[in-house]
Parts: C-alpha cells; sequence; structure tokens
C-alpha cells in the first residue's frame, strides 16, 4: 500500500506525470483551469478518492485569480442588495477559509469608513446598518467574535491612528467593521494546488487543452509541442473567464476590476483599510488596503470589459483617475499620478442573464456575483460566475455534478474541514521559528525556509523576499520561469521598478536548477 503523495511540485515532477499521462490516458476528472475555481476542483475530486488531472495553459493563478482585491468577503454587499442567499454563503465560506482550510493566509482586517462631511448623517445611518447586519451574517455562519471582532463606531482620534492620512477637517470619527484578508489570491491558488497533489491529483501547467468535451480532450505540451489524447469520466471547465473559449455554449459579460498600487508610506502606514463611499453611488466604495511588502492596494473598478480577452487586462486612465480623485475626498494630502506605483486589472467572470436576442442596460457593477454549474450533452461540466470567497462551494458543487453525471464511485465532499499545506491554528502559528511575514506567506512551512544566517536576506535592496523563497518557488510550487517567480509566487512584479531590481536574482535560482 502506498503512502500520500508528495505536496512538493517541480519540473520534474510535471514531467513524470506527463509521461504517465501519455501511458495510461484515462482518468475520472479533468480539470480544465488552474484558477482558485479549478485547484478547489481537483482538491475536492481527489480527496473523495477520484483520479484527477488538472491542466493550465499557462501558470497557476494567471488568470483572473491573482488580480483579486485579497479580500475574503462575509457578503454585506450583497445582503444590501436583496440577496441573502449568496451574502450567507459568502460569510459562511469566510468562515471555513479563516478557521479550517488557510488560517495562515486569511487574517481580520478593519475596514474604516471615516465620517467626514462628504458622508451624511443619512448615509452613516445606512453604513452602520450594514455593518451590523454583517455582524448577524457572522454569527449565523457560526464564526466567532474572537476571528472577526463585531463592528462599532469608533473617535476622531481613533480614525487618525488607524490612517494616519485621512482629511481631519469635519471629521467627526469612524465605522469600524472586519472582514477577511489574504496575503495574497496566488498564494491560496498555488497551496490548493500542492494539496491537491498530496491527494495524488496531477497539476499540470503549460498544458492545454482543445477539442475539449464531455468525455475528454486533446492536451498539447505547450514547453515541448507534444499532443495527447486524454479520456475523462467527466470533464470540469474551470477556465473562469476564458470558459467560453473551452465550452462555446457558455456567455459571460465579463468586468474588469482595477487596482493601484501605493507605497504605504503615502498614507501614513495605515492599519487599516481605508473605505471611501464612491460620491453618487450606493453601498459602493473604494478601497485602500494595506498590503504585503509594505504597499497599499488601491481600488477597485466595476467596468463593462467587451471584446476580445487579453491574458493579462491593463487598467485605463479614467480608471485610475476615478481611484485618486474618489480617495482624495477622504486624504488631507491628495494622492498624485506620482504616488503609483504599478497598476493591475482583472475581469471577473459575471454570467450573462440576458435572454437571446434581447438587450440589456444593466452596469456590471449589478450583475449577480452567484455561480451556476453549466451542463450541456456533448460539452464539459462548466462552473462560472462567483468569486474567490465561494471558490470551495463552487468547486464542491462542479465535482458533485461530475459525480452524478459520470456515475463514478465517490466519497462525501471533505472540503469544509480540510487543511491546506502550511496551515495551522494561530495558537501553532505563533510558535513556528520564522519571521511573521514569512509565517503569513508560508504558515507552518515557513520553518523550512528559515534555515541558515543568510536565508533571509532580501534579494535586492528593499524588497522582503529571500532567495530562500525563490528556491522554494521552484523545488515545492512548480515555477518554471522567471514570470513564475517574480509575479505570482512573489507579488514583486506589481512594481516594475521593483521587479527589474529582483530579475538577476531570480535568472541565477533558475540557472541552479538541474535538469
Amino acid at each position: 500500500m502506498t503512502g500520500p503523495a508528495s505536496s512538493a511540485l517541480d519540473a520534474a515532477r510535471r514531467r513524470r506525470e506527463l509521461d504517465d499521462l501519455a501511458a495510461h490516458p484515462s482518468v475520472d476528472v479533468l480539470v480544465v483551469g488552474g484558477g482558485v475555481t479549478g485547484t478547489g476542483a481537483a482538491l475536492d475530486a481527489a480527496a473523495r478518492g477520484l483520479s484527477v488531472v488538472l491542466v493550465e495553459r499557462h501558470d497557476l493563478a494567471f488568470g483572473t485569480s491573482r488580480w483579486s482585491s485579497k479580500l475574503v468577503h462575509g457578503g454585506l454587499r450583497y445582503l444590501a442588495t436583496g440577496n441573502i442567499g449568496i451574502a450567507r454563503e459568502s460569510a459562511v465560506e469566510r468562515g471555513i477559509l479563516m478557521t479550517h482550510t488557510a488560517p495562515h493566509l486569511v487574517r481580520a482586517m478593519p475596514q474604516l469608513v471615516p465620517l467626514l462631511p462628504s458622508v451624511g448623517r443619512g448615509e452613516a445611518a445606512l453604513v452602520r446598518t450594514g455593518f451590523l447586519a454583517g455582524d448577524a451574517l457572522r454569527v449565523s455562519a457560526h464564526t466567532s467574535s474572537a476571528v472577526l471582532p463585531r463592528s462599532r463606531r469608533i473617535g476622531a482620534g481613533r480614525v487618525a491612528d488607524l490612517v494616519p492620512a485621512v482629511r481631519r477637517d469635519g471629521l467627526r470619527g469612524g465605522l469600524l467593521a472586519y472582514d477577511g484578508q489574504l496575503v495574497d489570491d496566488a498564494r491560496l491558488v498555488v497551496a490548493l494546488a500542492r494539496t491537491a497533489a498530496s491527494h495524488g491529483a496531477r497539476i499540470l501547467t503549460r498544458v492545454d487543452a482543445h477539442s475539449v468535451t464531455a468525455g475528454g480532450a486533446v492536451l498539447r505540451d505547450t514547453l515541448t509541442g507534444t499532443e495527447m489524447r486524454v479520456t475523462a469520466a467527466a470533464v470540469i471547465n474551470a477556465a473562469g473567464v476564458w470558459a467560453g473559449q473551452v465550452d462555446p455554449s457558455i456567455r459571460l459579460r465579463p468586468s474588469r476590476g482595477t487596482h493601484l498600487v501605493l507605497d504605504a508610506a503615502a498614507l501614513g502606514n495605515p492599519t487599516a483599510a481605508l473605505t471611501v463611499p464612491i460620491p453618487g453611488a450606493t453601498n459602493r466604495f473604494v478601497f485602500a488596503l494595506p498590503a504585503q511588502s509594505g504597499r497599499i492596494y488601491l481600488g477597485l473598478t466595476d467596468e463593462a470589459a467587451p471584446g476580445p480577452l487579453p491574458d493579462v487586462p491593463q487598467a485605463t486612465d479614467s480608471e485610475i483617475d476615478f481611484l485618486l480623485d474618489t480617495a482624495n475626498t477622504a486624504l488631507a494630502t491628495p494622492l498624485t499620478r506620482n504616488d503609483v506605483l504599478g497598476t493591475f486589472a482583472g475581469l471577473r467572470p459575471l454570467l450573462d442573464s440576458s435572454a437571446p436576442g434581447t438587450e440589456t442596460g444593466d452596469a456590471t457593477a449589478d450583475l449577480s456575483r452567484r455561480h451556476a454549474v453549466v451542463r450541456s450533452e456533448a460539452g464539459p461540466i462548466g462552473i462560472v460566475g462567483g468569486k474567490l470567497t465561494t471558490y470551495r462551494r463552487m468547486a464542491q458543487d462542479a465535482v458533485d455534478a461530475a459525480v452524478e453525471t459520470a456515475g463514478l464511485r465517490a466519497g462525501p465532499c471533505r472540503t469544509t474541514r480540510l487543511a491546506l499545506v502550511g496551515a495551522a491554528p494561530p495558537s501553532v502559528l505563533r510558535t513556528v521559528a520564522a519571521p511573521p511575514n514569512l509565517v503569513r506567506r508560508y504558515g507552518t512551512e515557513a520553518a523550512r525556509l528559515a534555515v541558515g544566517p543568510h536565508a533571509l536576506e532580501p534579494i535586492a535592496p528593499g524588497l522582503d523576499v529571500s532567495r530562500a523563497e525563490l528556491e522554494f518557488a521552484v523545488t515545492h510550487e512548480g515555477a518554471l520561469d522567471v514570470d513564475d517567480l517574480l509575479d505570482r509566487r512573489t507579488r514583486i512584479g506589481l512594481v516594475p521598478g521593483d521587479r527589474a531590481r529582483a530579475l538577476p536574482a531570480a535568472g541565477d535560482v533558475l540557472s541552479d536548477v538541474p535538469d
């Protein structure tokens, strides 16, 4: 009897598993797409005892899954719009992530709405009511206040302590609530993929799937050009915003969410997320989110993105101006274009619910974030819509559909209590012999990186990423090239200047990898 598989992903394992698949090209479940939902589905299926292959034409978290706000939302916005079901589902899934799946990657983040003259008494009352409803959601999801503290009103002095750059004129205090924040969305995807691999799933990046049907696909190794036909009892299309390219019967209305990357010092190194109501809109905000490496992510927009789908979406000038202008309504010293160190934008895979042949005037901000399982006679099982917070439920629904449709013999879903690699309760994480920033990124595995007197020295001045992290990305996290290292395993690439300084170290690490 063989023991559990290793969670380590590297180039050698990829080659072995491709060779094995070519020799035995039949599996229970083929998953197309290496984002959060695809890796979540691979883990769910593998944990049920099914044989699983996941293919991703680029890299893990290459698409939308690395461009989010890194927030694990409790569904407050959906409650405000009457979507009680999706609001509670979001709160439940947030609790699972924070207490079972990845407590090392998700922390409670204070969100602060400063009560400035631009926020009238009526609007303030509406926000306070919403925060109280969020507290009720947390309780209904059985998430302890020790995990997510209760909301409250705070005084002007405390507001200034949390966000030093806030405007003081007319400041009458603030409203404080808590939500979940990921240290990094791409790290969650990598942890899901590695955990799936530890349950026997084959995680194959740089593998394109075409001619996809309900019973298999032609797979092409984009590094060698080699092709093979793989048959599967069930195929899950988890390609996100590109799901329609895998199955043309799927119709989506993508929207673009844009963020700016700022130096945290520009806002006085805040310890809470500055939450600024968008003038003229109800229940919509711009967030200045404290992030790793001394950065702030300022976002986000919700703009329709019709037309061809780019691999890497770009922020527009109007979106940059909108974010700066909105944030400046709450700041003592206005931000300018000179404060913007970088930008990133992602496409949301929103369901197109309009009837064929009809026009709809709905803004993408008003479209439902509910997910759906899409089935067709000859096509794969599609999982579309949704959002990062509810990825686990989306994956479960997709695998349930695969098991039912294909008549597979499988165990029950286990992911509500299945911890990812590196996960542990906070009491355990506090004992890990490694710097706190490393523990936040790797959990219990951080101790494996903090070995030797020079292991954690920065790869370049001003960067908090070490050579040990780059090496671990190659030996355990499936990184195959410089882009994988700098743009996804670490987020150095979000700031072009930082990326340029880190390139020599990344190239050096890759040159040391044996063939």
